[in-house]
């Protein structure tokens, strides 16, 4: 199966009609295709990202006047399916002994493994040796379909989880969050439209040669190996170390192969474990070596946000245990000055030079999703997903916003810091021996206060650049929220739940301890005064 040519992605078409297409009939006008259907949520993210870098990678516009036109009116099947099918030949899946859709080239031998190992989460080895393989057993996924297994390959590449001893973390680490610009009435767009709002402007030109597609698409040549470097004096650039971004082209970022696979596929017709589509010749395993491209250096998608630090290299964000909220607001849509988080490449870009093309006022939303990994591992905790609001701002508003929008955020940190001590308090007679995971309680905070928070922030991001400082009311607003959701929280926390005894004179004496902590603290008294009218002078 080519990726390019044959029909594989799932998706649904206006009049709800689910579908496998090409990636090229995302620009069909008649019932247009208006979103993927894929069987799992990661591979949703996947092929998302999979079309937005086969766009970025053979179709990117020359400059924004080329953007708007095709935002205006999407590209005709044909110019889309002659663009995309000059890259035919890195895309086959099953290609033996020749190149293949993120394969390694050369791999005859290694250790043969279940297909089901190519999907995160998956019990592995020593999971399943310990038998404690409690949420996802082993041995469901055991046949997938050229669909599932070209989407499985993908999301776990681009999702860079490592493998064991030698095999390694993606470009983007282990777990990255992934945020993509979607328009903001979303059911009256297309797919294409929702892609095409995180293609950028072309960067190079459209070489043709094989050096500069090998560049790009990692598979296409002899896996660059990844050893201990024992050079003293070591440059960037050294292949011993691993692969930096100098060694290769901007777009291999779309397209990085940390992990060397080949899948194996079988003639035994039956359907897939996944979508329950039959198929003739199902993937049932892949062989699999250590010691492919190492990542280092630094590296940034533009898909991802990154954690700035001087005399740092860019730091992927990851997911959380507490999932994504509206407190990443911030760093994930403008910039985070507390944590120096930065927003994506496309998010910056959008709101510099799209947002005030396409509308005013909230012209788009940010779809962030990703695993939640433990660090180190290929253990997926769990998968979040959330969609923050966009704003068109001048720089002025958005300078304004992003110190508003902290100065809320950080204010509700405060709080919830405050409160998961007293819940613990309450819950437990010696709740400083306890170390259980308390990040189900910020959750449940962050949930509770997320409405109040986004209310206030569409008026906020209404005020002229040339505020100086937000209204009485706003301040007033958010005290009286963070004021009655933390007692809330609180008392469905402590008398709901019984971790051990409900111990009534015990959660009243937190309770009291919860009141005094939230009217002394200093972050909550500022807040306090602002909320508070200023007398005007006779």
């Amino acid at each position: 199966m080519n990726l390019m040519t044959s029909a594989w992605v799932p998706v649904i078409h206006q009049d709800g009609t689910k579908e496998l297409i090409a990636p090229w009939q995302i620009a069909e006008t008649d019932n247009p295709v208006i979103d993927i259907n894929a069987p799992r949520p990661d591979f949703q993210g996947g092929l998302y990202q999979f079309l937005i870098g086969l766009l970025q990678t053979s179709f990117a516009p020359e400059d924004e006047d080329q953007w708007l036109e095709y935002w205006e009116a999407t590209p005709t099947t044909d110019e889309l399916k002659e663009s995309f099918e000059k890259l035919a030949f890195a895309f086959e899946l099953n290609n033996p002994g020749d190149v293949a859709f993120m394969q390694d080239l050369e791999l005859s031998d290694g250790k043969e493994e279940s297909i089901e190992l190519l999907l995160i989460g998956a019990p592995g080895g020593n999971t399943i040796t310990k038998n404690i393989d409690l949420f996802q057993k082993r041995h469901q996924f055991q046949k997938l379909c050229s669909s599932c297994a070209a989407s499985a390959l993908f999301t776990l590449q681009t999702n860079g989880p490592p493998g064991g001893s030698g095999h390694m973390a993606g470009l983007r680490g282990n777990g990255p969050i992934t945020t993509l610009v979607m328009p903001e009435n979303r059911d009256k767009k297309s797919l294409f439209q929702c892609l095409w709002l995180n293609v950028l402007p072309k960067e190079n030109a459209n070489e043709t040669d094989d050096a500069h597609k090998t560049n790009i698409f990692p598979w296409f040549s002899k896996t660059r190996l990844s050893k201990s470097c024992t050079t003293k004096q070591c440059q960037e650039g050294c292949p011993k170390c691993g692969t930096y971004p100098s060694n290769v082209d901007l777009l291999h970022a779309y397209w990085s192969m940390p992990r060397r696979i080949r899948l194996v596929k079988t003639s035994d017709p039956c359907k897939c474990d996944i979508c329950s589509i039959e198929t003739d010749q199902p993937y049932k395993s892949y062989i699999t070596k250590p010691k492919g491209y190492r990542y280092v250096g630094g590296w940034v998608h533009p898909l991802t946000p990154y954690q700035w630090a001087k005399e740092k290299l860019p730091n992927p964000i990851k997911g959380q245990k507490s999932g994504l909220s509206y407190q990443h607001w911030n760093g994930l849509v403008l910039q985070d000055t507390t944590n120096n988080y930065h927003a994506a490449k496309v998010v910056e870009y959008f709101i510099a030079e799209r947002a005030l093309q396409i509308g005013q006022s909230q012209v788009a939303s940010l779809w962030c999703f990703g695993y939640d990994m433990e660090p180190g591992q290929a253990k997926a905790r769990c998968w979040y997903e959330s969609h923050f609001p966009v704003f068109y701002m001048d720089e002025k508003q958005k300078n304004n916003l992003m110190d508003w929008g902290a100065e809320l955020i950080n204010s509700a940190r405060e709080v919830v810091k405050i409160l998961r001590t007293q819940v613990k308090e309450a819950w437990f007679r010696r709740p400083k021996d306890v170390k259980g995971d308390m990040s189900s309680i910020d959750m449940q905070f962050w949930q509770a206060t997320e409405t109040g928070f986004y209310n206030i922030l569409e008026q906020l991001a209404a005020l002229p650049g040339e505020t100086g400082m937000a209204p009485a009311e706003i301040y007033q607003a958010w005290f009286k929220t963070l004021e009655k959701q933390v007692f809330q929280v609180f008392e469905t926390a402590t008398l709901e739940s019984n971790p051990e005894d409900l111990d009534l004179k015990r959660i009243i004496s937190a309770q009291n301890e919860l009141r005094k902590k939230f009217y002394s603290n200093k972050t909550i008294k500022n807040l306090k005064l602002k909320a508070t009218p200023k007398e005007t002078e006779k």
